[in-house]
């Protein structure tokens, strides 16, 4: 099964392309603040390297955070738009997850992964050997980290958190592998663990009597 994997939750905007578990072709990019400006080249540029065509994808896997909201709504309007366009199933699969999936491949032990969450606090979760989620995903400062786990992710580094350490941030691939390995899915939509700071304005207050 053809699966196009994008992930635009953290300051990488990335996409993968794959054919069952077998990744076909990646591409990414870390910018912050151009996730819409370079999501659709890295789609562009993945099919191009397999020699596919977007009606030849059968699936669609995105990222659903935890993330910035601007950046994380990207990737998933993207998807559902696809799979609406193709005709195609769309799934979600949690951001942590896919950074732990690539990370357990080289720990055996139990570990946690950190992202940035800005407010000088992190998303973050822990996971079992093999990528089992066992705690999160949650946000809050860098000290709510378990912090006899060694730490994976942007956060980790960022906060200097003990035993901090690459990944840094996840692989588009991952998104698509775990899909691809049965693992639990979401609904393609957005995770967001905490209010926006915009909101809408309330009612205007009457100043006369």
């Amino acid at each position: 099964m053809l699966t196009l994997a994008l992930d635009t939750a953290t300051p990488r905007t990335g996409a993968a392309l794959l054919d069952g578990d077998r990744v076909l072709a990646t591409s990414s990019a870390l910018d912050p603040r151009r996730h819409a400006e370079l999501l659709a080249p890295a789609v562009a540029a993945v099919l191009a390297e397999a020699g596919a065509d977007r009606r030849d994808l059968r699936r669609v896997a995105v990222g659903v955070g935890p993330g910035p909201f601007t950046g994380l709504r990207v990737g998933v309007v993207t998807a559902r738009t696809l799979g609406a366009a193709l005709g195609v199933p769309v799934v979600g699969v949690c951001t942590l997850d896919a950074l732990a999936l690539g990370a357990a491949r080289a720990l055996e032990v139990p570990f946690a992964v950190a992202t940035d969450a800005r407010r000088r606090e992190v998303y973050w979760a822990a996971y079992g050997p093999g990528a089992v989620r066992t705690a999160g995903p949650a946000v809050g400062p860098p000290a709510s980290v378990p912090a006899d786990l060694p730490v994976v992710g942007h956060g980790a580094l960022l906060h200097a958190l003990p035993g901090a350490r690459a990944p840094e941030h996840p692989d588009p691939a991952d998104v698509g592998l775990w899909v691809a390995e049965g693992r639990p899915v979401l609904d393609p939509v957005p995770l967001y663990l905490r209010r926006p700071d915009a909101a809408e304005p309330g009612a205007r207050k009457r100043v006369l009597a």
